[in-house]
């Protein structure tokens, strides 16, 4: 076969650790077990503060990417799933380019990819963490000394390998789903619950109020006399979660759960058993969460990069271009205020929409476009195009129905990348609007919960359908 890209990690694959296949089928209960172990594993080291930092009010560079990427500042998960997506993600594209020749039916091929992705991790989570050390995130790398700089990069890779094997073994058939989307669904919710039930105390300067919405309602109705003001201050406080936060986000909940519902049926039937009759769905959502996270991913780096240059060279013209930052008002976190990073940030509200119609309109054209484009292009990257669907079916014996072998690709072409394109659309449309109404957790953040919490759904429901056996049971839904 000669010299591939993918013989170089062969010397690796020995010290990579990796978890074995499960040698039988695992049972649906030890799923659930494995699943509650794997996210007990996660809450603990999201709380577990990293050894040696020193405390720091600074701004947070990685303050766009936290809710997407599972992260906590300060924590073991500092880091969050940053290094199994950014790995996951360019080897996908290098693959689906074909710059990196995979041929998945080799059981060789598919454990030097997985190792390639796996090491590919470790480099990006050392580099990452060597970055954010020696730019000082967690205090003055010349005040901490060099052994602890050593032991915090240590920290954030072991912390980041632990997370990169217990999702895998997740995928790998221990527990349910992937670790990645166990973990963002997680840290969503947990946002969400603690800005609604938070019983911190902040002090405004108007006295003491609680940071959880609900909470705050309650004290604020019971300890005013002016009910009227009361309820208002509740319903639309600033710098703080209120309550129209509360029902903006369970408003976009529930247009992304009636969403999902959307799809295109095609009926198929068995070549092999004669009279079984199904269905293919192809969902309005057919490339699921991936535009989304691919838009938040890119725009989160660009911010980051730009407030890090921004720090150090605001004179600079070109860095000016990219962005322009200042802090918000009583805070020490940075904010967009010009540049590229401008246009590329939401409007914190539907005021500030529409006081600045110009760079609402980019800023919606570039959400739109952007998760069009690649929702179709993912297709083709990760096998899901109407080409490798049509094979999928093929292998099945299976067509579908009024069309022949030759023509069903025909069919699906017509249908695939309409549903990509839309429902990639359609998802940036959401979390623009999420954003704009003020929803906790942002737009992508909602999103990405509802999206995977979705999908967990379905896990649900394909159980019993393969316990229950017939050719619906044999359909993967898309």
């Amino acid at each position: 076969m000669g010299f591939r890209v993918l013989h170089l990690v062969q010397p690796f694959m020995a010290v990579l650790p990796e978890i074995a296949q499960p040698d039988r089928k695992v049972p649906f209960n030890q799923k659930v077990m494995w699943t509650a172990v794997t996210l007990f594993i996660f809450l603990v080291m999201s709380q577990v503060p990293l050894y040696g930092i020193m405390s720091s009010d600074s701004s947070d560079p990685l303050f766009w990417m936290r809710v997407i990427l599972a992260s906590n500042r300060g924590t073991l998960m500092e880091l969050g799933i940053t290094p199994i997506v950014t790995s996951g993600m360019i080897m996908q594209l290098l693959s689906g380019a074909n710059i990196i020749e995979v041929d998945y039916s080799l059981k060789e091929d598919r454990a030097l990819f997985s190792g390639a992705q796996k090491l590919f991790a470790m480099i990006i989570a050392f580099g990452h963490a060597t970055v954010s050390v020696l730019t000082g995130l967690y205090g003055s790398p010349r005040e901490i000394g060099a052994g602890v700089c050593l032991l915090l990069i240590i920290q954030l890779v072991v912390a980041s390998l632990i997370t990169m094997l217990l999702d895998e073994l997740l995928q790998k058939g221990y527990g349910l789903g992937s670790g990645i989307n166990l973990f963002i669904a997680t840290n969503i919710c947990e946002t969400i619950f603690w800005k609604a039930l938070s019983p911190t105390t902040i002090n405004t300067g108007r006295g003491d109020e609680f940071e959880g919405a609900l909470i705050a309602l309650v004290h604020l109705v019971s300890s005013r006399k002016d009910k009227t003001r009361a309820l208002k201050e509740a319903f639309y406080r600033n710098n703080l979660p209120n309550v129209m936060s509360l029902l903006s986000t369970a408003v976009v909940f529930l247009i992304v759960i009636y969403l999902q519902g959307f799809r295109v049926e095609l009926p198929v039937k068995s070549n092999r058993l004669r009279g079984q009759r199904g269905t293919y769905p192809i969902k309005l959502f057919y490339t699921s969460n991936m535009p989304i996270m691919l838009q938040s991913t890119m725009t989160s780096n660009i911010f980051m990069i730009s407030q890090m240059l921004f720090k150090r060279f605001d004179s600079n013209f070109l860095v000016r271009l990219l962005g322009v930052w200042e802090p918000v008002e009583g805070s020490a976190q940075l904010y967009a205020r010009g540049g590229i990073a401008y246009y590329l940030s939401a409007p914190h509200s539907l005021t500030d929409a529409l006081l600045d119609p110009i760079h609402t309109i980019v800023y919606v054209g570039i959400m739109l476009t952007g998760c069009a484009l690649l929702s179709k292009t993912w297709i083709e990257v990760s096998g899901s195009s109407p080409r490798d669907v049509a094979r999928q079916l093929k292998d099945q014996q299976l067509v579908i129905a009024g069309y022949r072998d030759t023509s069903m690709y025909k069919e699906l072409k017509r249908v695939i990348p309409v549903a990509a394109s839309f429902g990639g659309a359609t998802l940036g449309a959401v979390s623009v609007v999420a954003d704009m109404i003020g929803a906790i957790g942002s737009g992508t953040g909602i999103l990405l919960c509802v999206t995977i919490i979705f999908q967990y759904f379905e896990m649900f429901v394909k159980e019993q359908m393969e316990n229950g056996g017939g050719l619906e049971g044999m359909m993967m839904a898309q």
